[in-house]
C-alpha cells in the first residue's frame, strides 16, 4: 500500500474530452511541461468520455460541454458515480457554464483561453486534489447535475422545489472580459442598484453584475438579506447599529464602517434589522 506522501507526490492524471482535435492538442501542448500532470489518455467524443471516465483511472477531466454526440452534462448523468474525478469545463458557449456555477465551485476555460488563465485553472485544481479532495469535488459535480434539472432552460431560473431553502444563492457569478469570478453570498455585505448593473460590495471590494435589484433579491435568502432603500439591500449579519434620522428614515451602520440609508418605505424592516 503507498503512503500519503508518495501519493501525493504522484502526478495528476488527466483525461481530455474534446471532439475538435484543435482543441485536445491546444490542452497537451499546455501540459507538456508540467510534470506533475500526466496525460493518460484522450477522447473526440462524449460515449468514448463515459466509459473512459468510469474506468476511473482520472483524477482530473478537461471536459467540453458542447460536442455533437451528448452535451458534457450528459455525458456526467450518464457516469452517475460518487467518486467522481475534479471537472474543468470547457466551453465556447458562456450560457452552459453559468448556468452549473451559480450553484457549484467547478472551474471551467471559456475559449479561447490564454495561458494564464489556464495555469489558473491548473493551480487551482492542484491544490484542492494535494488536499485530498476529489471526493468532495466529485458529490459536489452529482449534485450539480441534480440542480440542473431544476433549471428552466429559457432563462436558467429555478423551477419549485421540494426544499424552499435550497433554492436560494450560496454563490453569484461575476462575468467579466475574459474572466467569470465567484463572490460567497455570506461575505456579501450590501448590494447597491446602479442601472443596468447591481454593485456588489463584499469583503473591502466592490464588483458590478449585470441584472436588477429586484432579480437579486428574489434568490436571496430573505431572513439573512433584507431591502433597506429601493436601491439598497442589506445583509443583515454585516449590520453593527441602526441611528434614527430626520422624517422616519434611519442610518443603517455597518460592521466595517459604512454607513447606508433605510428610506421611510422600508422602515418596517428596521424591526427586522433589530430583531436580527
Amino acid at each position: 500500500m503507498k503512503s500519503s506522501n508518495s501519493k501525493e507526490q504522484e502526478p495528476v492524471k488527466v483525461l481530455i474530452v474534446d471532439d475538435e482535435s484543435l482543441g485536445r492538442k491546444r490542452i497537451r501542448d499546455l501540459l507538456a511541461n508540467r510534470k506533475e500532470f500526466e496525460i493518460i489518455g484522450d477522447c473526440s467524443c462524449g460515449e468514448e468520455a463515459v466509459d473512459a471516465i468510469k474506468s476511473g483511472d482520472s483524477d482530473l477531466v478537461f471536459l467540453d460541454i458542447q460536442m455533437q454526440d451528448m452535451d458534457g452534462f450528459q455525458v456526467l448523468e450518464k457516469v452517475r458515480s460518487g467518486n467522481l474525478p475534479i471537472i474543468i469545463f470547457v466551453t465556447a458557449y458562456d450560457q452552459y457554464a453559468l448556468k452549473a456555477f451559480e450553484v457549484h465551485a467547478l472551474d471551467y476555460l471559456l475559449k479561447p483561453f490564454d495561458d494564464e488563465r489556464f495555469e489558473e485553472a491548473l493551480e487551482h485544481v492542484y491544490k484542492k486534489i494535494k488536499k485530498d479532495r476529489i471526493h468532495v469535488l466529485g458529490d459536489k459535480i452529482t449534485s450539480l447535475l441534480t440542480d440542473l434539472k431544476e433549471f428552466d432552460g429559457g432563462n436558467g431560473s429555478r423551477g419549485a422545489s421540494k426544499n424552499p431553502a435550497n433554492a436560494y444563492q450560496k454563490r453569484l457569478v461575476i462575468k467579466s472580459t475574459g474572466k467569470v469570478s465567484f463572490i460567497e453570498v455570506k461575505d456579501i455585505d450590501w448590494i447597491g442598484a446602479d442601472g443596468s448593473y447591481v454593485n456588489i460590495n463584499a469583503r473591502g471590494k466592490s464588483q458590478l453584475m449585470r441584472g436588477t435589484l429586484k432579480s437579486l433579491e428574489s434568490k436571496l435568502d430573505p431572513e439573512k438579506f433584507l431591502r433597506i432603500h429601493r436601491s439598497t439591500i442589506v445583509n443583515i449579519a454585516a449590520v453593527k447599529e441602526l441611528k434614527s434620522h430626520f422624517h422616519g428614515e434611519y442610518v443603517v451602520i455597518l460592521k466595517n464602517g459604512e454607513r447606508l440609508k433605510l428610506s421611510r418605505s422600508y422602515r418596517d424592516n428596521a424591526k427586522l434589522l433589530l430583531n436580527g
